[in-house]
């Protein structure tokens, strides 16, 4: 049941936060001029796109973090007691080998765990969002004209609402989605009315001001929130600037991803009519629903499937995310190509004419996309690094998809191209996910943790943290007392000194007979 309310939390928060931005980009239209309205619109397509880097900086690298399990694991970087991932104890109390008593001179290690780490992401937000946007508040506010204050604005605004964004993927990775519905429905009614009673022909600037201003108290009530759960917790915001962070690769699929959806409609508005663009951008509007449920995966996704325990169970829920996903998306073009037309001018105004014949090829795009989300979805917990490669290339490939179909058959064939470079994205991330399964399983019981696949060592299968040693979590299964992080490992049979003896390994024990074969 909790994972069920943790689930529907996500769903709603993420079409409050969506309803949240439609119904001020409303209000700002009509509370502002034609050519304010233009201003306004660029400032916040601009948020927009630095609200996009920093989530993928930040957020959907956070929401792969994972506390520690059994075993003795600690999750992304985490460390293990004892060697081997096992708690070696004796009546006396723990035994600590000669190799491994701490140095007092050394170093402390680096902070580990969700808290931790939203506490760093939380400090370096703070710090990256205050810089940017005074620095670009400062030399904006000297430069003429509506746009240029707009900007400014915009700079002063800037730690409020990407604080309060980072502090959603927070509760997201605390497994805590109904706090941040909570945020972003006080949002919701603080903004609206604050946008609404601003007078009319407001300018740019000053609508930009009052909606990052309506965003403090929920920001305020994110930071009560998260307090009680990050005390305590030893963040390093140094984190993000170390080489390796996932972050700097998930901001270049963004990049690419995003490029490629801008450049295939100014390239289509080049080789095509203007109806062309208009009408792909209607199909696209009314899926604006499934938006939210695969922005929902995305946030919810992550966290929910490192609770799983093993990898069959991870990829059957993976594979039932993508069956819901499709089948939903499904449902939703029946619904819509079903739609009488006066409900859809409704909708539409006159883009529905030439819209509703592209329904059957853009809700199959988007069952695609279902089925590319869910394999994306598993990557990203099972090997994150994999997935760069994949979305810059198929991502390349749909606007290439688009422009053929659209030479051979038109709007509907830009559509049909459309659907056919989602599919073989899909399929794409289906394959590296069974190769990564095949690999992961190849290597032992121990399954690999956001930080990327675990090494091996003597004793077994490393969990996430990486190559076996004192204080790295070993594999389910594997044998107890590895050998020291530097130096070469025991002979066998060999005793560490101070080590437990090992238990007897499994391959070691006795047969049982069954239907006449033996079963080792």
């Amino acid at each position: 049941m909790r994972a069920r309310w943790a689930i529907a939390s996500s769903v709603a928060d993420q079409g409050v936060a969506a309803l949240t931005n439609i119904a001020v980009l409303v209000v700002a239209a009509r509370e502002s001029s034609a050519e304010g309205f233009a201003v306004f619109s660029i400032v916040y397509m601009t948020f927009t796109v630095v609200l996009g880097v920093q989530s993928s900086f930040v957020g959907q690298a956070l929401v792969l973090e994972r506390d520690g399990g059994k075993n003795g694991k600690a999750g992304a970087g985490g460390s293990g007691a004892g060697p081997g991932g096992a708690d070696a104890t004796t009546p006396e109390g723990p035994v600590i080998p000669s190799w491994a008593e701490p140095d007092p001179d050394a170093p402390p290690p680096p902070a580990t765990g969700v808290a931790s780490a939203c506490r760093s992401a939380v400090t370096f937000s703070a710090l990256s969002s205050t810089a940017v946007g005074g620095a670009a508040a400062l030399l904006l506010a000297l430069v003429p004209g509506e746009l240029a204050h707009g900007l400014a604005m915009l700079g002063v605004v800037l730690p409020v609402v990407l604080l309060h964004d980072v502090l959603r993927y927070c509760f997201a990775a605390l497994r805590l989605p109904h706090h941040a519905l909570l945020a972003d429905l006080l949002r919701l009614v603080v903004a609206i009315p604050a946008l609404v009673l601003q007078p009319d022909g407001s300018s740019p600037a000053r609508l930009i001001a009052v909606w990052g201003a309506s965003a403090l108290p929920a920001l305020l009530l994110c930071l009560a929130l998260a307090a009680y759960r990050l005390r305590g917790a030893r963040g390093d915001w140094r984190r993000y600037l170390r080489r390796g962070h996932l972050g700097r690769r998930f901001v270049v699929e963004f990049a690419v991803g995003n490029g490629a959806t801008q450049l295939s409609v100014i390239g289509l508005g080049l080789v095509a009519s203007q109806l062309a663009v208009g009408a792909l951008r209607g199909a696209t509007t009314l899926y604006g629903p499934m938006n939210v449920l695969y922005n929902s995966a995305t946030s919810f996704g992550p966290p929910v499937m490192n609770r799983i325990p093993n990898l069959r169970s991870k990829l059957r829920s993976a594979a039932a995310l993508a069956a819901l996903l499709s089948g939903t998306a499904a449902a939703w073009t029946t619904v819509l190509v079903l739609l009488p037309d006066s409900a859809g001018r409704e909708l539409l105004g006159d883009t529905w004419a030439s819209t509703s014949s592209l329904l059957p090829a853009t809700g199959s795009q988007y069952a695609g996309i279902a089925l590319g989300t869910s394999a994306l979805l598993t990557l990203r917990v099972l090997r994150p690094e994999s997935t760069l490669p994949i979305q810059v290339v198929f991502s390349l490939l749909s606007v290439g998809c688009m422009l053929t179909g659209y030479a051979a058959g038109g709007v509907l064939g830009a559509a049909w191209g459309l659907c056919a470079g989602s599919a073989l994205k899909a399929a794409a991330l289906w394959l590296r996910v069974a190769a990564v399964s095949r690999s992961i399983g190849a290597d032992g019981p121990g399954t690999a943790g956001p930080g990327g696949r675990g090494g091996t060592g003597p004793g077994g299968t490393a969990g996430p943290a990486g190559g076996a040693g004192p204080g790295s979590a070993a594999g389910t299964g594997s044998a107890a007392g590895a050998a020291p992080a530097t130096g070469t490992a025991p002979a066998a049979g060999a005793v560490t000194p101070g080590a437990v003896p090992a238990a007897r390994p499994r391959s070691h024990r006795k047969p049982r007979s069954r239907s006449g074969r033996l079963r080792w």
